[in-house]
């Protein structure tokens, strides 16, 4: 088929090529949900990895669940067919003082669920202590790797944000580059989110009022 230069045809198929190609989800939130679905669009670390915990949510804002073990993050991430190159955002509530460590909000970059297994990168940020790190997770509960870390913590109205393009993995907080790191152990999965809370039981004292995800370009 031949299309006429400048044609509608021409366009629409350029732009449903674009789309296939750059998946974009954003959500703030606007259900409670336990765990968290928005449709079937989220898959989460219980209900499909069984050894974790799920991410639940209020109108306005995702949260944790009950660590059944250690390390045991509630996970969730987005269904569908990703790009390598990604990078994800979720902007920080923390409605009370979360000093005692530990308690983590995190963005998660190509992650992929099964059962009794996570792989991926978790970038963590403390809103209670001082710390930040990316982590790569191996597959088994508690197999996981630190790759780098600085002693920066997060605090409310914070946007966290992570993108990782081809093997670098570069952390923003509130669009300023603070942490970067390389690793070439996963190449493919989906973004998501996900929580730790090991000092007490206030999950939903601490989490995100909205998320984006999408391939970087």
């Amino acid at each position: 088929m031949q299309f006429v230069e400048n044609s509608p045809m021409k366009w629409l198929l350029v732009l449903v090529l674009l789309l296939a190609q750059a998946p974009r989800y954003t959500t703030s939130f606007t259900a409670t949900e336990n765990p968290i679905s928005d449709s079937g669009q989220w898959i989460n670390g219980k209900a499909v990895g069984i050894d974790w915990a799920d991410v639940q949510t209020l109108p306005g804002l995702a949260f944790g669940t009950t660590l059944p073990v250690q390390y045991a993050d509630p996970t969730a991430v987005l269904i569908g067919s990703w790009a390598s190159d990604q990078e994800a955002q979720g902007t920080i509530r923390v409605l009370s003082s979360l000093t005692q460590c530990c308690h983590e909000v995190e963005i998660r970059l190509r992650t992929t669920i099964t059962a009794h297994s996570i792989t991926g990168y978790e970038i963590n940020c403390s809103v209670g202590n001082g710390y930040l790190q990316i982590v790569r997770w191996n597959g088994p509960l508690n197999s996981f790797a630190y790759v780098n870390t600085l002693s920066r913590g997060c605090k409310d109205g914070d946007i966290l944000k992570a993108k990782m393009i081809g093997n670098v993995i570069t952390v923003y907080i509130n669009d300023v580059p603070v942490l970067q790191a390389t690793d070439s152990t996963f190449t493919s999965g989906p973004p998501g989110i996900g929580f730790y809370d090991s000092a007490d039981e206030n999950w939903n004292q601490f989490g995100f009022v909205n998320f984006t995800a999408q391939n970087s370009k």
